[in-house]
């Protein structure tokens, strides 16, 4: 028998059902645990206390007043102490009840907790059984073993003391539809969530419906999915399960709220899902739902994906029915503007409530917004740690500081989208580098280590693109004399579209004194060495060569073919290490450099105040040998061997660039590819975005070398402009003599020679980085080996700190995880529009905030009209008409004018085939507008939006002495 109650006046029991006598219990506010009820010979609370909850008496019933064995059973509810809703309820219930503790609006519900089904346990005799299935060791066993025991719990007869309870449940709920959902203790933890392994029933009605459900919950808890699941988990059997009734919401939208973003692992954004009608379309995958991205710290709406929702989930007399969607209403947003802000809003609250980013699920009604769920987000991108998307410098950066981010002249080296595994390098390789600069210009150590703290994030990450962190650049310049005039060029160097305000400039030191004769001391010992830098930086250069091509000579000989990953990381390492060490004090050329373009600048005003512009760049160089262009006249040499023979030319110009080098050894060509071979034992290391890690290089690829052979086949026979060199001679001869062209001339050839110098050593940074790569694709094809990673690429998605990790016992577990969210990232960060520049004030960085400033989706620029003038930087001269040819990579113009967005020392190959170059980014000092000086081809450089507003085709004037691109008629020429 069993007998329920309710909590009456002055501490009395009613009767919960009609036709139960009322139970006097006078004085009694609370039953401790084993406290006799007054009354009731032999009924004791079993544990917990008692407040307003329905009581269930049942047991074997014998009124000897000795303790025949029957129990207090509570059902749980809103009402209930939180403990013995979490020891008892399960984890439904356990959010479900902390959802209403902190103020949320949940539908009205209730809890079978374990202690029921551990009554219909004991009365069925099922114990043995169960404590026998727990201890299963073998997973096919346990699935065997389960399925047997769901029979018994499905069909066996249930005695009526847990008809009593289920009874006391269902009046506690009240009538109408209901929701029926397992609730297991261990579901929907931070670490586990259990999602989908156990049963829920919608809209069931009825006590006999209700009673069946409920036995269905309880028997998915041995499901074959359920078991499983806790085998691959290493978890112990589910053990007794819960179930939660709770009032059924005909909701006209449902859905979820992620209050960080799954897939990425962004805690700064807010994911919300939503479909018509019930959430079961959501659930079942059988809707492609809405999708919502919020900010979270400012509510705004950063991505609207609108799912193709033809059907919706709506209560029906029998279950749930499944209706179409009206045309009109399958492209509309499910949820109102309020109703997004709304639902983000309560997912920025329960996650500060819960401590932890929470899966919430929701439903709205004519009665507002439900909360029908909560639990702790697992096994996505949050739980792959805080680098899952990596966004700024990894600066501590104080409240309310300025950052300024340019991308005018790194976009160079690292344009466009750039990896995890290229940026994070070159930041740690920048970082070392500048503190090995700071110890050669001899800064004292407690200024090193104020430079330590800035050093290491001169580099910052935004969706995938690289950034200088400009104001730690500006420092930088700081640290070697001349301050003033090197932050000047320094800015020119970088191409930056604005200078830095001078009331910020000022400000940024490098590092602070303790006392003004400290510092004094310290410039003095900066200066000197810096003066003897200058000196003898000639020798400084030259041995560095030495001792780079020993190194690059042992590394470069080595066989990749049949190294071991761990032999590659070895090798990586030591040469890592051998080569920034050496690197850090040859940075001093760069400061030199500046310092001696400065000079040169303002002697050229002194001494020649009419100079044009074009002047200063041509004037200075590092000479038409420069190392820099030999692969352009190896190419140009490849071409008149092609132009020679017309079957060859057909190859090259007609079959596709990656059918060219096995059609040379199929139709005989062996002499040529001789040619070929030798110019990528060469240059092979060179590529199209050469010091991106991910990017293959020639040996890897030879297909890009094609594309640059037929660029240079189509500029053969074009007459070749006098070198920009011997014009700046002819002014120089004609404005300048006597005893201030020697000084001119004394100055001038020191920075040629820095600037040759500079060449040099860029092309060693590519040979460095491109032995780097052969190592790297080592240890990617290892990881791929060893399981750690599923394809050789997914590497280029690590940082290099992850990597690092794969060969020092770390845990690699929650790699793949990893590389996948980066992978989602990449994605949709490559839809975005990347601003030149733009600032942020202190370490947070909302997708808001970055929208604001620039970060925004891809759109159409329309053309420019005939007549229109795009002004910018000149940087060689020359006036050329032509037709324009806009491209993201160097190919075969034909003769026209080459016009991209960056450039990068790859393309250098491909200058010959240009009558003139313009590039939107970039600055006179970058790579290429050195080497294209030297080539003779008109240049104009930092032309704001060119390649958005001129199309291929238009005839276009570029001229190279004023810095401007016109838009001619269709047909006119000036020439």
């Amino acid at each position: 028998m069993g007998l329920s109650f309710r909590r009456g006046p002055r501490g009395s029991l009613l009767p919960w059902k009609s036709g139960v006598a009322n139970l006097p219990l006078p004085g009694v506010g609370r039953l401790g645990e084993g406290q006799p009820i007054e009354g009731w010979a032999g009924y004791r609370v079993k544990r917990g206390v008692f407040r307003q909850d329905p009581l269930i008496l049942y047991g074997a019933g014998r009124g000897t007043g000795r303790g025949d064995g029957r129990v207090l059973v509570q059902v749980l509810g809103p009402w209930s102490e939180a403990v013995r809703v979490g020891e008892l309820g399960g984890g439904k219930a356990r959010g479900l009840y902390s959802l209403g503790e902190y103020g949320f609006r949940v539908p009205e519900w209730v809890a079978l907790g374990v202690d029921v089904f551990k009554g219909f346990v004991a009365a069925a005799g099922l114990g043995d059984a169960l404590a026998e299935f727990e201890g299963i060791g073998d997973v096919e066993a346990a699935v065997v073993r389960g399925a047997a025991l769901r029979e018994v719990i499905v069909g066996g007869p249930l005695p009526d003391s847990v008809l009593e309870v289920i009874d006391a449940a269902l009046d506690r709920v009240g009538e109408g539809a209901i929701a029926v959902r397992s609730s297991v203790v261990g579901e929907d933890g931070a670490e586990h969530s259990f999602a989908g392994q156990f049963d829920t029933f919608l809209n069931v009605r009825g006590r006999a419906e209700v009673v069946a459900r409920v036995r269905e919950c309880w028997a998915s808890a041995y499901s074959e999915r359920a078991v499983r699941y806790a085998f691959a988990h290493g978890l112990p059997r589910v053990g007794a399960p819960a179930v939660v009734l709770q009032r059924l919401i005909a909701a006209r939208a449902s859905g979820v709220v992620f209050s960080a973003n799954p897939v990425t692992g962004a805690a700064d954004e807010v994911v919300i899902s939503a479909v018509y009608g019930l959430g079961e379309g959501l659930v079942s995958g059988a809707v492609d739902a809405d999708s919502v991205i919020v900010d979270k710290s400012s509510g705004a709406v950063l991505d609207l994906v609108v799912g193709d929702k033809d059907q919706r989930f709506e209560v029906g007399e029998q279950g749930t029915a499944i209706v179409e969607v009206d045309g009109a209403d399958r492209g509309r947003a499910v949820l109102t503007d309020a109703e997004v802000a709304e639902l983000a809003e309560l997912g920025r609250k329960i996650e500060i409530d819960r401590g932890a980013p929470q899966d919430i699920e929701w439903a709205i009604d004519d009665d507002g917004v439900w909360l029908l769920q909560a639990r702790p987000i697992t096994a996505t991108g949050v739980t792959a740690g805080p680098d899952v998307e990596l966004r700024g410098a990894g600066e501590e950066v104080p409240e309310g500081e300025l950052r300024i981010w340019d991308n005018s002249n790194i976009i160079e080296s690292f344009s466009g989208i750039t990896s995890p595994l290229t940026y994070t390098v070159a930041a740690d390789i920048y970082g070392r580098v500048y503190d090995g600069y700071a110890a050669s210009l001899r800064v004292p150590p407690e200024q090193r280590r104020d430079v330590a703290e800035w050093t290491p994030v001169l580099l910052g990450y935004f969706h995938g693109r690289v950034y200088y962190n400009l104001l730690h650049w500006y420092r930088m310049v700081g640290i070697a004399p001349g301050y003033p005039l090197n932050r000047k060029v320094l800015e020119a160097a970088l191409g930056v579209d604005e200078p830095l305000e001078n009331e910020i400039a000022t400000t940024l030191r490098p590092f602070e004194f303790r006392s003004r004769a400290a510092r004094l001391w310290s410039r003095a010992v900066t200066t000197k060495t810096y003066v003897q830098r200058w000196r003898g930086i000639d020798t400084m250069v030259e041995n560095f060569m030495t001792e780079f091509y020993r190194v690059y000579d042992e590394y470069d000989a080595l066989d990749y073919t049949g190294m071991s990953g761990e032999d590659a990381y070895s090798a990586y390492r030591r040469v890592d290490r051998d080569l920034v060490e050496r690197w850090g004090p040859l940075m001093v050329l760069d400061a030199i450099l500046l310092t001696g373009t400065g000079l040169m600048y303002l002697l050229t005003k002194l001494f020649l105040p009419k100079a044009p512009e074009w002047f200063l760049y041509a004037v200075v160089g590092p000479g038409a040998d420069v190392e820099s262009a030999e692969p352009a006249r190896a190419m140009t040499e490849l071409a008149r061997i092609v132009k020679a023979d017309p079957e060859l030319t057909a190859l090259v110009e007609s079959a596709a660039p990656e059918q060219i080098y096995p059609g040379l050894r199929e139709s005989g060509y062996a002499e040529f590819l001789g040619r070929v071979d030798e110019y990528i034992d060469k240059y092979g290391y060179r590529s199209l975005d050469e010091l991106k890690l991910e990017t293959p290089d020639l040996r890897e690829d030879p297909a890009s070398l094609f594309i640059m052979l037929r660029s240079a086949l189509g500029r053969l026979g074009d007459s070749v402009t006098a070198s920009r060199g011997d014009e700046a001679d002819a002014y120089l001869d004609q404005h300048l003599r006597g005893p201030r062209r020697r000084i001119y001339e004394r100055l001038r050839a020191k920075v040629s020679r820095c600037a040759a110098h500079r060449e040099r050593l860029r092309f060693c940074r590519t040979r460095a980085f491109g032995m780097v790569k052969r190592m790297i694709r080592v240890m990617g094809r290892d990881l791929v080996a060893r399981g750690v990673i599923d394809d050789f690429s997914d590497v280029f998605y690590l940082t290099v700190t992850e990597l690092r990790g794969c060969y020092e016992g770390a845990d690699t577990g929650e790699l793949r995880a990893t590389v996948a969210a980066r992978k989602a990232l990449r994605a949709r960060d490559s839809a975005l529009v990347a601003p030149p520049r733009f600032r942020t004030v202190g370490a947070k960085f909302s997708r808001a905030e970055l929208a604001r400033q620039g970060w925004v989706p891809v759109t159409d620029t329309a053309a420019a009209e005939v007549g229109t003038v795009l002004a910018g930087t000149p940087s060689a001269s020359g006036v050329v008409e032509g037709p324009a040819v806009v491209v993201d990579e160097p190919r075969d113009v034909a003769g026209g004018i080459l016009i991209a967005y960056r450039t990068d020392p790859g393309w250098v190959a491909a200058l010959p085939s240009a009558a003139a170059l313009v590039i939107e980014r970039g600055s006179p000092l970058t790579h290429v507008a050195i080497v294209a000086r030297e080539l003779g081809v008109p240049t104009v450089v930092q032309v704001k939006d060119v390649t958005k507003k001129i199309r291929t085709g238009m005839r276009i004037r570029v001229d190279g002495v004023n810095g401007t691109v016109t838009v001619l008629p269709e047909g006119e020429s000036h020439e």
